[in-house]
């Protein structure tokens, strides 16, 4: 494997994501003792960093010029505001709420051009309780991330202070995360989510991950074959809301302002392709790779690397075990990880955390750049770092913006189905995630294709997130939909639910601009292999590869795919992954060639 790991991450990054920029970006003023707060790409257009009226000496540390948009706000000091002037920030507090989608930064003590000034003592206080006041008057909660002294040339010690601002948007249960968790067998990610999630340490022997496990042989092995979800609460303080005192999920679910789920993958190869669903259609916000301290990098670790980032999901690794070895092997594992990290086709920039500073610092830096990786080094057995990791998750911010959510709520409904259930007493359930538009409890949707095309008519019973009940789910989101008494056999995996007036493109046959990333001959016309693209996974023939005969390792041609069962729902753009034994391939879809044949039938469906 070690000979293709170049290719395989060659590939992967694909293009835009590996800016060298973002390194150099990582390290301003470190001597200064203050710097390495915020290095990261806050604003990545480069203001000019010096107002003009400050001539700054060599020992200033300063941020990155404060961002119009975004949801950071630099503020010098807040001392008893006029009613105008708090009436004033109260509206930019919201603003700022509004774009973390629910999360908000204040640095204070910082001015606007990012030069870190520094507080008093007694101002600080002040602007604290002014900030209170502030968070009280629309509703949020405020916690002081950390507070640090700023050295001038001055003999009073002054201070800059970081604080998270939280408050759930009124029309939200709470804010909701997707962390996919990869990483080699027994590497401890099914036992890491027991400890995050029960609060209770591992015994050595596996006792964490037990209630994780949904199938017997799982239990036996110890290995993790199917997909389970997981779920870490965050009230709007910061605290852990967690299944300790036996909570339910639905207890959970209401008292806590920030939800993560987490997306148990499994690790062994030979459920790989139950990995790749998982990646593909959950669409996780970011990735959590899980290295074992005493194994490195082996097996399934590098290939989970290469899949996540040629699906362009961000990662981040923990490195665990790390009280089964000594210090030295420890730090092996990190210096190989950072090896790997730093290969030219994976461009990241590494950075490990080792107190409550770092692990805020990653956290902001991780959401800014997707080249800035943190790797954590903690044991499941004596809780080592434990609380860097939930400092971590409490503190991230999601990936898109409130705009981009809402442009996808404005859409048509658009449900995947990934998974399909039968409930006693409830009838036909469906899991998935909603990818754009909005879904309320009565609405009539269509679900199809079928193996002829068409769509069938349904009515949407109820709808639960995290097993509790709610009214309305919006895109992005994932969900159970209950269908009452629909006939189960219509169904599979893949199939879409959609407003009966989209007019959805199914085809049998599409194009689809690939990259090559390992294969041990050619790859030619009438070669069979597994596609994926997001909840779609079918065994497709290339119908024609233009422009060439056959591809070898390495190299990009358009290919034509005709799926081999039934008719399956695509976008143009959508991500293509495709597998069979050692191949494997990444790409686009550039064009569909949709059924003309089957569309007044369908038609017809949707009437009658």
């Amino acid at each position: 494997m070690d000979a293709r790991v170049s290719d395989l991450f060659g590939s992967g990054n694909g293009h835009g994501s590996g800016s060298p920029g973002v390194a150099s970006n990582v390290k301003p003023g470190n001597g200064h003792g203050v710097a390495p707060k915020k290095a990261g790409a806050k604003n990545k257009k480069s203001k000019a960093r010096f107002s003009r009226t400050f001539k700054p000496s060599n020992n200033t540390p300063y941020l990155p010029p404060e961002a119009e948009e975004g949801n950071i706000e630099y503020k010098l000091k807040l001392v008893n505001p006029t009613q105008y002037r708090f009436e004033h920030l109260a509206t930019q507090m919201k603003w700022r709420l509004q774009e973390g989608r629910g999360e908000a930064v204040y640095q204070i003590g910082v001015e606007d051009n990012g030069m870190l000034v520094g507080l008093s003592e007694e101002d600080m206080r002040a602007s604290l309780k002014t900030l209170h006041r502030l968070a009280e008057k629309i509703g949020a909660d405020i916690t002081v991330l950390r507070e640090r002294e700023v050295d001038y040339d001055s003999d009073e010690p002054r201070k800059i202070a970081e604080v998270l601002i939280r408050k759930v948007p009124d029309d939200q249960q709470f804010l909701d995360l997707r962390v996919a968790v990869l990483g080699n067998v027994d590497s401890g990610k099914s036992t890491l989510l027991g400890v995050l999630t029960q609060g209770e340490l591992d015994n050595g022997r596996g006792r964490a991950r037990l209630n994780l496990f949904r199938h017997l042989h799982e239990i036996q092995t110890g290995r993790t074959s199917s997909i389970s979800f997981e779920i870490l609460g965050f009230n709007s303080k910061g605290e852990v809301v967690n299944y300790s005192e036996s909570r339910t999920a639905e207890e959970i679910c209401e008292s806590a302002s920030k939800m993560i789920t987490f997306i148990d993958l499994a690790g062994h190869h030979k459920y790989l392709k139950t990995t790749i669903f998982g990646l593909t259609s959950y669409c996780p916000d970011f990735a959590m790779l899980v290295v074992s301290a005493n194994t490195g990098i082996a097996g399934t670790t590098r290939e989970h690397l290469g899949l996540a980032m040629a699906l362009k999901v961000p990662i981040f690794i923990v490195i665990s075990k790390v009280d089964l070895c000594t210090r030295a092997t420890v730090e092996r594992t990190v210096r190989q990880l950072e090896r790997v990290l730093k290969q030219p086709g994976c461009n990241k920039v590494p950075m490990v955390v080792s107190s409550t500073d770092d692990a805020v610092t990653a956290a902001q830096q991780f959401a800014q750049s997707p080249n800035i990786t943190p790797i954590f080094t903690l044991s499941s057995v004596s809780g080592e770092s434990l609380d860097l990791l939930k400092v971590f998750f409490n503190i991230i911010p999601p990936l898109s913006n409130s705009k981009e959510q809402e442009e996808l709520m404005q859409q048509l409904t658009e449900f995947q189905v990934d998974e399909i259930y039968t409930v006693p007493e409830v009838g036909t359930v469906v899991g998935g995630t909603l990818y754009s538009g909005i879904c309320r409890e009565g609405d009539h949707l269509v679900v199809g294709p079928t193996d002829s095309g068409q769509f069938h008519k349904l009515t949407i019973g109820s709808i639960q997130r995290n097993r509790s009940a709610c009214r309305v789910l919006r895109a992005g989101q994932a969900a159970t939909l209950a269908l009452g008494n629909f006939d189960r056999s219509l169904l599979r995996k893949g199939m879409v639910m959609v407003s009966p007036e989209m007019d959805p493109t199914i085809c049998w046959m599409f194009e689809a601009e690939i990259v090559l990333l390992f294969h041990a001959k050619t790859f030619h016309k009438g070669f069979q292999v597994t596609v994926h693209i997001g909840n779609v996974r079918q065994t497709a023939t290339v119908a024609a590869v233009y422009g060439k005969e056959e591809l070898r390792t390495g190299e990009k041609a358009v290919v034509l795919f005709k799926f081999i069962k039934h008719p399956e729902y695509l976008k143009v753009g959508a991500k293509v992954l495709f597998r069979e034994g050692v191949t494997k391939g990444i790409g686009h879809v550039t064009k569909l060639q949709p059924i003309a044949q089957y569309q007044p039938s369908q038609s017809e469906d949707e009437e009658g």
